[in-house]
């Protein structure tokens, strides 16, 4: 453990303190603005919550991955707009410099990013390259002492409020991992643009949009690692981290539905008594308590094997396909207990319906995790 027993006690109470008493009061105004309340971000900050997995060297809490799965346990009880705000910081934004930044990146950005001064953004997708990510297209160019930017990047998550952006960018026209570099993009350097935010399905608050380099110059000390042709290499590195946080995350929010409509099926009544006396509902119930209690072994399980150095791929693409999958079905039964009242916005589960289907798209859609079981599983029977 990173942290003692009694200390890692106090910050799930405070993590848990405060989703309770700042954020779930706060996702009906975030559903409807779409704006992310300042004095929240702020207590996020003072929380530090930007940098769960940032050594305390550079101002973090350096939580080791069961310790950092158990915290997002915790917020993904509410809206998952408010942990996307600090995702980037805790994942792959923070995560590439922290493995194969240098001595300087590593110094400059890190604590930004821990103590969420600065908001990271990751910017790999493109109109043409979304599971084929070697397909990218946005180029960078040697000129001299700097590196020419230029193409498009789709779907970008904090894009809109982003100080800092981790490129995936093609530095060879060839084929393979070799070929795609990663560049720390400052906001506001010349060239760089952004698109108008998404209109999205659900996670209203969480922002998303293009980025757009058009001859966007950029010093040759931006190349993560000073050395071209590992950027690709270190993003595949921390995505079974990645995976993890993500499956956390939907166990979380399975949690916080369960308990929605059990609490709802105890005090809606029809025939006389309450839909939970009713079998069929209690079907509904038990088959989703159980799908999560499932979801939930797995994630600790894989976490507790990444903690002790093992591989984890195959176990990380296990929790990220039935997590994501398992939340999509109780957010469904969720609805379907509630009736009528589960397709109104008045009830919180009508928006989490929503939400959580992007669950199975990001980070690698399902069909992605089942290739990489596939691989791994036969990789190891060969």
């Amino acid at each position: 453990m990173a942290l003692d027993n009694e200390t890692l006690t106090l910050l799930l109470d405070a993590v848990r303190r405060f989703v309770d008493e700042r954020l779930v009061p706060a996702e009906d105004e975030l559903a409807s603005t779409g704006v992310m309340p300042e004095d929240i971000v702020r207590e996020m900050r003072e929380l530090g919550l930007f940098g769960l997995s940032i050594s305390p060297d550079f101002g973090g809490l350096g939580l080791n991955m069961e310790e950092e799965v158990r915290v997002v346990f915790e917020l993904g009880q509410t809206s998952p707009a408010f942990r996307s705000l600090a995702g980037t910081n805790i994942g792959i934004g923070s995560q590439s410099i922290v493995m194969s930044g240098t001595d300087e990146q590593r110094n400059h950005y890190l604590p930004l990013l821990a103590s969420g001064e600065l908001i990271g953004s990751f910017a790999l997708t493109e109109p043409e390259a979304g599971s084929d990510a070697m397909s990218l297209r946005t180029s960078a160019v040697r000129d001299g002492d700097h590196y020419v930017l230029n193409g498009t990047k789709r779907f970008i998550t904090n894009a809109p409020i982003a100080g800092l952006f981790s490129v995936m960018a093609r530095t060879s026209q060839e084929r393979g991992a070799d070929a795609i570099s990663c560049f720390l993009v400052e906001a506001g350097t010349p060239g760089l643009t952004l698109g108008k935010p998404d209109k999205k399905m659900g996670q209203a608050g969480a922002l998303t949009c293009d980025v757009v380099f058009d001859d966007c110059r950029v010093p040759a000390s931006s190349l993560l690692g000073g050395k071209e042709g590992t950027g690709f290499r270190t993003a595949m590195r921390v995505l079974d981290k990645g995976r993890l946080h993500i499956s956390a995350l939907c166990v979380g929010i399975a949690e916080r539905l369960v308990r929605d409509a059990a609490r709802y099926a105890l005090e809606r009544k029809q025939f006389g008594q309450p839909i939970a006396d009713f079998q069929l509902v209690q079907a509904m119930l038990a088959d989703s308590q159980t799908e999560l209690y499932a979801a939930r072994c797995m994630v600790l399980d894989a976490a507790r094997k990444r903690d002790r150095g093992e591989n984890t791929t195959l176990e990380a693409a296990c929790c990220k396909l039935y997590a994501s999958e398992m939340v999509g079905r109780v957010a469904d039964r969720a609805v379907q207990i509630h009736g009528g009242a589960g397709y109104m916005a008045e009830y919180a589960v009508e928006r989490f319906y929503r939400d959580v289907r992007l669950f199975r798209i990001y980070e690698g859609t399902s069909q992605v995790q089942q290739v990489v079981i596939a691989r791994e599983l036969l990789k190891a029977h060969r």
